[in-house]
């Protein structure tokens, strides 16, 4: 080799511009209320036919439902059925308010994934719950109770967190 041989250098910019999905922007705001409103919505569905199952055997009250309606006075929207009020009061509050915490607060719960994260989170929800719709049950109604509101709450946070594992890997095939 000779010392007048000269290599060529070649400047080569390895990094691809990959255009980061802009979650910031008005679109990336509607996309991600309307992961938090399906992951509620799915969340609610499994929740109610725990709780279904909970008042097939007497220890939970659908009627309950009617101290949502009373307390917003919605109940006089549709006074034939303030339970159906109650109840969608109740849905509104599973698709809009819990989610919205839920993505706030997700990534300091514990968990690898939000469906686990999901977990603990219904079962802070459900110390709430329990308290808010006892309906003075005692003995074993009481500890049925306790167990059916625990697992739909169980159930609720890890349906919710599936439904946000899912669709936020998936912004373009939402809108």
């Amino acid at each position: 080799m000779a010392d007048n041989d000269t290599q060529t250098v070649v400047d080569v910019d390895v990094s691809e511009d990959v255009a980061e999905p802009d979650f910031d922007s008005l679109t990336g705001i509607v996309v991600d209320g309307f992961i938090g409103a399906v992951g509620g919505l799915v969340g609610t569905a499994v929740m109610t036919a725990v709780l279904i199952v909970a008042a097939s055997i007497n220890v939970f009250d659908l009627n309950s439902f009617v101290v949502l309606a009373d307390l917003t006075g919605a109940g006089a929207l549709y006074p034939a059925n303030p339970a159906a009020i109650g109840y969608l009061i109740f849905l509104a509050g599973g698709m809009i308010t819990w989610p919205l915490l839920f993505a706030s607060i997700g990534s300091y719960l514990p968990g690898e994934k939000y469906a686990t994260k999901g977990i603990p989170y219904g079962f802070v929800l459900w110390t709430g719950f329990s308290l808010a719709f006892y309906e003075g049950y005692a003995g074993m109604a009481f500890a049925l109770y306790l167990v059916l509101t625990l697992l739909s709450h169980f159930a609720y946070g890890f349906a919710l967190g599936a439904v946000f594992d899912y669709l936020s890997k998936r912004p373009t095939t939402l809108v």
